[in-house]
């Protein structure tokens, strides 16, 4: 099957990050990332089921690791050579549409009895990554053994697999498991009616958050911080209450919780700010503004992938702040699963207006470039498109 390949070589990740990610170097000839025929992946077992991707998007994760900014943290949860690709809607092979939910856990990997986090729900912290019928890897799309989004075919477990309502076209389908994970952080947060938030950053993970925000949680006012025109306008339409540029975020959040801020030789400081941050932009800026905007005793949920940042714990310790990671999904504190209020509220939420361009797999160069200037391009959600006839 025709499939771009992610083959591990340190010389040339080391060549990659010394360019500082340049994208004309990490998808050239010396990259990491390869287009060309591979095996298609077997079957492990009598519950899966192979799928053939019809969109997969392009996530800030696989742009991380092609360009060089991924945590190194992540790398012995990967197998390699790897097929990227976990947001993928496709047709399953028997019949029918479904969005694939990445996360390999216990029950995928045919563990039983699961480890206690899988026992939670909550298979994105699943702790025998390294154990049963697959190679080590945290998802789909990061696992020699599933394949990816990004090829002509992948397995999955029918766990995995979530059907694809006749109503809800691919380009909105392609986005509900990154919705999934906004949804996820925002139940994570404790988000209550008399609360400002705010959300810093209105990329893909930004703009759905605000989307969640607005569906699950309904504070008394959300903010969110975007840099670009066309974000600016897809948070407004989301249900941002307010959309401030960057450079006037510290004075906005003042404004809006009434607090009182402090000028120094660094970053201003509030005393005062809202009661909840959602950082989606997975920078040392991004979180570095975070952690003073967030008023003393708040909270500060990570939704964006960060790497290895230089981040001032100063704030966080002295406002005895409240740090959240949020990553994946599973079952919530509801007892549903985060894929299906994802997929319900989708229909409603008109996500496909985020989705473009499409790009063949022939001109992932031009994809990936694409994707990484996205928000400078009026674009959000970059991705694959694999249907036969387009």
């Amino acid at each position: 099957m025709l499939a771009l390949q992610y083959v591990r070589s340190s010389p040339r990740y080391a060549l990659v990050r010394a360019t500082g990610g340049d994208t004309r170097v990490a998808t050239g000839d010396l990259s990491m990332l390869h287009l060309g025929e591979v095996a298609s992946p077997e079957l492990p077992g009598p519950r899966w089921r192979r799928v053939f991707p019809r969109l997969a998007g392009i996530c800030g994760s696989d742009l991380a690791a092609i360009t060089g900014h991924a945590s190194l943290y992540l790398d012995p949860l990967t197998s390699y050579p790897f097929v990227p690709g976990h947001e993928v809607v496709g047709d399953v092979e028997g019949g029918g549409r479904a969005v694939l939910e990445p996360a390999l856990g216990c029950e995928v990997r045919g563990l039983d009895p699961p480890c206690p986090r899988c026992r939670e729900g909550r298979p994105g912290l699943c702790e025998n990554l390294a154990d049963g019928d697959l190679a080590i890897g945290l998802q789909t799309g990061y696992c020699q053994s599933t394949g990816g989004g990004w090829g002509e075919a992948l397995v999955a477990h029918e766990s995995q697999l979530h059907p694809v309502p006749d109503d809800l076209p691919d380009e909105d389908a392609v986005l509900v498991e990154p919705f999934a994970c906004c949804v996820h952080g925002v139940l994570r947060a404790g988000v209550r009616p008399d609360d400002v938030v705010v959300v810093q950053g209105a990329g893909t993970s930004g703009l759905l958050t605000i989307a969640a925000i607005r569906t699950f949680a309904r504070p008394r006012r959300l903010l969110a911080v975007a840099k670009h025109p066309a974000q600016r306008e897809h948070a407004r339409r989301l249900g941002a209450d307010q959309v401030i540029a960057p450079g006037d975020a510290f004075q906005r959040v003042r404004f809006a919780t009434a607090a009182r801020r402090l000028d120094g030789p660094g970053r201003p400081v509030l005393l005062g700010g809202a009661e909840v941050t959602f950082e989606c932009t997975g920078t040392a800026a991004g979180l570095n503004d975070a952690v003073r905007f967030t008023r003393a005793g708040g909270t500060v949920v990570a939704v964006g992938m960060p790497g290895e940042e230089k981040v001032d714990w100063g704030p966080i310790w002295q406002r005895e702040l409240t740090v959240r990671g949020a990553y994946a999904y599973g079952v919530e504190a509801s007892g549903r699963r985060t894929f299906d209020l994802a997929l319900e509220a989708a229909r409603d939420l008109d996500l496909g207006r985020l989705t473009g361009p499409l790009f063949e797999l022939d001109d992932y160069r031009d994809a990936i470039t694409y994707a990484a200037r996205a928000g400078r391009l009026g674009a959000v959600k970059v991705a694959f498109d694999l249907r036969p006839g387009r």
